[in-house]
């Protein structure tokens, strides 16, 4: 069928051509409804063949390329084929797992993935819980969620209100905002998020925790979730993990790694001992979307207690299979989604293709590009403001600490340029830098200098 010939030429065509269109797109919001609006009004149909091809020319100009190589931004991956692949067909056949019963091929596809998984992390297969997710948020929630029905068993039936005590999470300024969605969702509110001291190094300070854990159970608080990152989101930082672990034992709060982008790390055995304490969490949130190069909407969360998870998820049904065999997880029965599709089949591919030794060359080869790129900074005369083993770095220009560049200025000149995207960022609340991160398996030197020249230019004020 042409329409499939020329979808399939589209996948086989992008990546060979993907560093020849502009990172950024040169639209606005009007000139770009006004292209749409008379040509989609939904009152007749169009060709199916025509509206694909609209749709991919609009996708390829109109949007930032963040499977390009000198897109240097958030956590948004090149993707492996084999992930389009998995995505297509999970598509085609529509996979629903909520039920093990409706899919044993999707589930236990699944399963054989995040089992994989849970033995880099250090869990014992057989000995946790892990799932799906919509991404890191969702896992996040599932992490509090649990920590509240493992913590307060009759909350899952008498709501918060009937505690007699106010649980309380425990994050650093560096931590996901993540965390003050989800205390709204759970009705424990924003106030119950308490935000420990850091370290100069960004780090969560365990000393300085325990003693705001302490402060707020006199205050009537009670200690429920202790957060470590493992890669922060701005700057890429590790939090001590064992030492934290050690706090949430004296004090009998749920420790959960937040890992979403830093667990890729775990794949490569140089960056893995980076993570040590990581198998001391009862939960941890990664997501295969990020650092694994799959197509977005792959989260993973993973639990050393099953029974946590049980008892904040399961649910009384009349509708639904009730007999399940024995060994299998309905998947409705210990996640916040119901109707479910199979987002975990591209990582059962990806991994499968590569194999764990493959996926750690991949990320060797992304946190050799950040250290790179952090040499080629400095003998360009930027300064970096962070320092970690992930490839995501922080930087600044003397001519910024002189005042006499803005760094809205500089990054709006590199936006101008279309040639690479990077974004501000705030350390500890107050230090403005720039913040490139190392996205792409093909990222090389060339797109290193490529980025250097762009900064030089718009440092600069070049207009050509």
């Amino acid at each position: 069928m042409p329409l499939w010939s020329d979808i399939a030429a589209e996948i086989a065509d992008f990546r060979r051509r993907i560093r020849d269109l502009p990172v950024l797109p040169d639209v606005t919001p009007e000139a770009l409804r006004a292209e749409l609006e008379p040509k989609y009004r939904f009152d007749r149909p169009v060709a199916l063949e025509t509206l694909t091809a609209d749709v991919m020319r609009l996708l390829r100009t109109h949007q930032v390329q963040v499977t390009h190589p000198r897109y240097f931004g958030l956590f948004n991956p090149q993707v492996r084929e084999a992930g389009i692949v998995a995505d297509t067909l999970a598509a085609l056949y529509n996979v629903q797992l909520a039920v093990w019963s409706h899919s044993p091929a999707g589930n236990e596809l699944e399963r054989l993935a995040l089992r994989a998984l849970a033995t880099r992390i250090g869990y014992d297969p057989d000995g946790m819980l892990a799932q799906f997710t919509s991404g890191g948020a969702e896992a996040n929630l599932c992490s509090a969620l649990s920590a509240l029905a493992h913590r307060f068993p009759t909350w899952a039936t008498e709501g918060v209100a009937a505690l007699g005590t106010r649980p309380a999470i425990y994050v650093s300024s560096e931590s996901h905002h993540s965390f003050v969605k989800l205390a709204k969702m759970t009705g424990l509110g924003t106030s119950s998020v308490r935000e420990a001291p850091i370290t100069d190094d960004l780090t969560l300070d365990p000393v300085a925790l325990e003693r705001l854990i302490e402060a707020d159970r006199a205050a009537g608080w009670s200690p429920l979730l202790i957060v470590g990152t493992a890669g922060t989101t701005a700057a890429g930082i590790i939090d001590p993990l064992p030492e934290l672990a050690a706090v949430a034992r004296r004090t009998g709060a749920w420790f959960h790694a937040d890992a979403a982008w830093g667990g890729g790390a775990l794949m490569s055995d140089t960056l893995r001992p980076h993570l040590d304490g990581i198998a001391l969490a009862d939960s941890v949130t990664w997501d295969a979307h990020k650092w694994l190069s799959v197509p977005m909407g792959g989260g993973m969360f993973f639990c050393r207690h099953p029974e946590a998870v049980r008892h904040a998820f399961a649910t009384v049904h009349t509708y639904m299979p009730k007999e399940t065999p024995g060994g299998t997880v309905d998947s409705f029965q210990v996640t916040p989604q119901w109707s479910r599709r199979m987002t975990g089949l591209k990582v059962f591919m990806s991994l499968a293709e590569l194999g764990v030794e493959g996926y750690g060359g991949l990320v060797d080869h992304q946190a050799a590009m950040g250290r790179l790129l952090r040499e080629k900074l400095a003998a360009a005369g930027w300064t970096l403001v962070s320092d970690t083993p992930l490839p995501v770095v922080c930087f600044t220009h003397p001519d910024i600490a002189a005042g006499t560049l803005a760094i809205d200025d500089l990054v709006t000149r590199v936006y101008a340029h279309r040639q690479a995207w990077i974004s501000p960022v705030v350390l500890a609340g107050r230090v403005r830098a720039l913040r490139a991160c190392i996205t792409s398996y093909e990222t090389g030197q060339k797109d290193l200098d490529a980025l250097i020249v762009e900064l030089e230019r718009a440092r600069r004020g070049d207009a050509g």
